[in-house]
């Protein structure tokens, strides 16, 4: 997810054009709408109400509970401003809906042999749900955007800082299908 510094500023995920649309999955989504929840229903309280009791003790210049709840304030304050902001734009993805299972579109997990032959496997995901340790790319990482449209077999090009690597698309997979 993305850190408090973060600011919306409009540019749309790095390295796209201004006004480019926040793919997320409907997981991803739930995290953002749960952790503005927390924020604004349950943190943002008690630390008002922390600051209030510590401003009502006197001098504030000297009192760290006043002068922390108020940096943490701010903080909150800067990362709810940042959720609405990117909920506003958010468009969520169900991988599971995807019509064209035998393509790389977002959502899915796929299987690629790089050229020493090791095979990793990625699931691409929103900018706000990358965990590369989780082996989650955003769509817009260098390997997703090169195995986007392809499918099983593909041979594709990969730029990397060392030079140009061939790829193969091993296997693809999307979430099961839900009946309604």
């Amino acid at each position: 997810m993305a850190s408090d510094d973060d600011e919306d500023d409009g540019a749309g995920p790095p390295g796209l054009p201004p006004g480019t649309t926040f793919y997320m999955t409907p997981a991803g989504h739930a995290a953002l709408v749960e952790e503005l929840r927390r924020l604004w229903s349950d943190e943002r309280p008690k630390v008002v109400e922390v600051v209030s009791w510590a401003a009502g003790l006197g001098d504030r210049s000297e009192n760290a509970d006043y002068q922390y709840g108020k940096r943490r304030l701010r903080e909150i304050d800067r990362r709810v401003r940042f959720l609405r902001k990117r909920l506003e734009r958010v468009q969520v993805v169900d991988p599971a809906a995807q019509a064209k299972r035998d393509k790389v579109f977002f959502g899915a997990t796929v299987t690629y042999a790089r050229a020493d032959d090791s095979e990793i496997t990625v699931t691409i995901v929103g900018v706000d749900e990358a965990d590369t340790a989780k082996g989650r790319i955003s769509w817009v990482a260098p390997v997703a955007r090169t195995l986007l449209g392809k499918q099983h077999g593909d041979l594709v090009k990969l730029r990397t800082p060392q030079g140009v690597e061939e790829i193969e698309v091993l296997a693809i997979h999307y979430p099961a299908r839900t009946e309604c």
